[in-house]
């Protein structure tokens, strides 16, 4: 039943993704916020609508949104939603929200160089492409009305500040309401399961992509530093003992590295090798996801100097330092 719990009331929208629901939040304050707004489909927007009138409200009472992230099932329903509504975010959403061809060619070659560094064979590339294209389909055309960064206090809600979170999405955010240790978190920390380091072109202006497995644990780190008493989450249920969570993310993580640093002292293998060994049964099909995840555990372990890498014929060979 959706219902308010301190100004807060939590509406959860299905999604067309593996990842299943996701959540958005309606927050009261100066101005009435919606904190993400779902994919873009017919029935997210129903759904939505109806869970609104739940609350005894209307979608056109909704005086602003803030997107936690850029990501099809948080930003896509923008699209259906008043076209001058404010929407404020990360300056990290707007390639992605506001797509350009420039940004389709830049996506496409980075990742043909990437699959040709991790060894993944040319088959695999059309069909990564077409479902990546596919899932920006339900994402939205739009620019934002206004930026927001670190520290800051969002128009309309003056009892919250913006916590930068980037690692699943370079654009993340979060915001901390200080008064009572309320935290609506994003996809940085989800109850049930590890949130994707999910790769992305290098950011405007710079040449390296990111490395979204280290600034995953920065950002989790950080949570740490603020006294959370409760994490709403975009998926799933609410966190109540982050320190416990975050401290069994970290060591997961930690743990699958150590797995494939094993591996690397016996022989030398390429990304794709880890990730084949790693998703054996899912690689073909997720194949985004799962690459992202074996990047990462192979980015951890180059900043921890376990292993090196070695360019052969313009394919990476990792090998254990031992």
């Amino acid at each position: 039943m959706t219902e308010w719990r301190d100004g807060i009331a939590k509406i959860v929208l299905p999604t067309p993704f593996p990842v299943g629901d996701v959540n958005v939040y309606v927050v009261k304050g100066e101005r009435l916020t919606l904190i993400d707004v779902g994919p873009n489909t017919d029935e997210a927007l129903q759904v939505l609508q109806e869970q609104l009138s739940a609350l005894g409200i209307k979608l056109s009472d909704i005086e602003q949104v803030i997107l936690t992230h850029d990501h099809p099932d948080h930003a896509g329903l923008l699209d259906q939603i008043s076209p001058e509504l404010d929407v404020y975010g990360h300056a990290h959403n707007e390639r992605w929200l506001n797509r350009t061809e420039t940004f389709y060619h830049e996506y496409e070659s980075f990742y043909k160089e990437m699959f040709s560094e991790c060894g993944v064979p040319d088959k695999y590339y059309g069909p990564f492409i077409a479902v990546m294209k596919n899932m920006l389909l339900f994402s939205c055309h739009r620019s934002l009305t206004g930026l927001l960064s670190e520290g800051q206090v969002p128009l309309g809600l003056s009892e919250w500040t913006v916590i930068e979170t980037p690692g699943h999405a370079q654009s993340q955010i979060g915001l901390f309401r200080k008064k009572d240790g309320v935290f609506i978190g994003g996809d940085l920390l989800l109850a049930h399961i590890s949130a994707n380091p999910l790769l992305e072109p290098p950011l405007p202006g710079e040449t390296d992509r990111p490395k979204p497995q280290l600034q995953v644990n920065d950002s989790l780190r950080k949570l740490l530093t603020f006294p959370i008493r409760l994490l709403y989450a975009g998926h799933g249920e609410e966190v109540t003992d982050v320190a416990g969570l975050v401290e069994k993310r970290l060591t997961h993580q930690v743990e699958r590295a150590e797995q494939v640093y094993q591996w690397l002292i016996y022989e030398s293998m390429t990304l794709f090798d880890i990730c084949q060994r790693l998703f054996p049964t899912v690689y073909k099909r997720q194949l985004g996801l799962t690459l992202s995840e074996s990047i990462a555990q192979i980015d951890y372990l180059l900043d921890v100097k376990k292993i090196q890498a070695t360019k052969v014929d313009g394919t990476y060979v990792y090998r254990a330092i031992t």
